[in-house]
């Protein structure tokens, strides 16, 4: 199997030399997401600003990829601060209403862009 590069077309670009998603067969892997807002090129200050902006970032690589927020099956979120573990899942919850995916949530030290959060995502499109 060949490994497909998956671009959102209205998505945040990559800041590296990275792919924001990878799709081999019928599974999608995305780089962790920050909160770049694909039209304005800024991050939001607000910590739920930039959950909302992650979680649409990775709905764009999913819908390019075929496929919907239903389809991904694992998470994994970084937060800066495990005190805003509660703010993270009041609006991940509105993304994954019905059967959410697996989920990892780790405190770190730091991210790039001194950003507050960043998720990253496993989808099983068929």
């Amino acid at each position: 199997m060949e490994k497909e590069v998956i671009i959102a077309e209205n998505g945040a670009p990559p800041l590296g030399p990275y792919s924001p998603g990878i799709k081999i067969g019928n599974w999608l892997f995305t780089s962790g997401q920050g909160p770049l807002d694909p039209e304005t090129k800024k991050i939001p200050d607000e910590f739920s600003d930039q959950v909302k902006a992650i979680l649409e970032n990775i709905k764009g690589i999913i819908e390019a990829a075929g496929g919907t927020m239903g389809h991904i099956v694992k998470t994994t979120v970084f937060l800066k601060d495990m005190k805003n573990f509660e703010k993270m899942n009041r609006i991940y919850k509105k993304y994954f209403p019905e059967k959410p995916p697996a989920r990892s949530c780790v405190e770190v030290a730091r991210l790039p862009l001194d950003i507050q959060v960043e998720i990253e995502a496993t989808a099983y499109i068929p």
